[in-house]
């Protein structure tokens, strides 16, 4: 069960780093265990995705983390330094999730992960500021602190033994000044965050980052090849009735919440493809 997703004033659209968005980052699986994530251009640049030693690759837990981080350094008004500071017990309760101790536990390793997750350019991403395709090597977030207690409270720990040690406590993050600085330049894409966590499916949020991406060429009807759509995503289905029957719930809930007007999946020759119907822009839900 999730909870209200507004416990505070936010602001009402986070943006994100519009070269970013292309890419796949987060699997739509938290289960999956391939160590890699590869992706080729239409320029023909590569792009990676390496998971740390040990671990597994972002998934969609981590995918909410990412956009409520972004969320928060813009409402923080993106620190030049690009550090942020928050309790996990806030923080989950603003991406509309419980708070207890296994979402605590999910938190901090989503965090680690997206500090400690390779993300490689060869000529694939943009750099805003320096108008150029990069050859880079970067991660999501350079620091990530926990603190288990806040200082304040350490210090009464001794008159209640029978305290939990795990209690959420505070994080600080540094955002990556790669993300940062195409932020800065507003090479970006604005997202509604209230229709962002209404959206009760993994893949329909990141389909809805995807809408947004295409919405920001200025274009009413995007159309994209189903192979490039599942590689984006990224689906591990690879047949096209396979690959429709995860798309449409997605697609219902995309056109319920009024982010596209129609999404049609047809064949052409021996070519499959997904043409949205863009919706305008609407007020974000209160």
């Amino acid at each position: 069960m999730t909870l209200p997703a507004k416990r505070r004033t936010p602001a009402r659209t986070v943006l994100l780093d519009r070269s970013l968005e292309e890419f796949p980052v987060f699997r739509l699986s938290d289960t999956t265990d391939e160590p890699a994530l590869s992706y080729l251009t239409e320029e023909g640049g590569r792009w990676r995705v390496l998971a740390a030693p040990g671990d597994r690759l972002p998934g969609t837990f981590d995918q909410d983390v990412y956009v409520e981080l972004m969320h928060r350094f813009q409402e923080a008004a993106e620190p030049a330094d690009g550090a942020i500071t928050f309790t996990l017990h806030a923080f989950l309760r603003s991406m509309g999730r419980q708070a207890d101790g296994r979402t605590y536990e999910q938190l901090r390793g989503a965090l680690t992960r997206l500090e400690r997750t390779t993300l490689q350019s060869e000529r694939s991403y943009f750099d805003a500021a320096g108008e150029r395709l990069t050859e880079s090597t970067f991660t999501l977030l350079t620091s990530v602190a926990i603190e288990r207690r806040r200082s304040r409270e350490r210090d009464q720990l001794v008159l209640f033994p029978g305290a939990p040690s795990a209690e959420p406590g505070e994080a600080r993050v540094v955002i990556s000044p790669v993300v940062r600085q195409n932020v800065a330049a507003r090479h970006v894409i604005p997202l509604a965050v209230g229709r962002y966590l209404a959206l009760a499916s993994p893949v329909a949020r990141r389909l809805y980052r995807l809408i947004e991406l295409a919405r920001a060429s200025d274009i009413l009807t995007w159309r994209v090849s189903l192979d490039r759509l599942r590689e984006q995503l990224p689906l591990t289905q690879r047949y096209p009735s396979h690959l429709q029957r995860v798309l449409q719930p997605a697609h219902d809930l995309l056109r319920e919440a009024g982010v596209i007007r129609e999404a049609v999946i047809r064949q052409q020759q021996r070519d499959w493809f997904v043409d949205y119907m863009l919706a305008g822009r609407r007020a974000e839900p209160g």
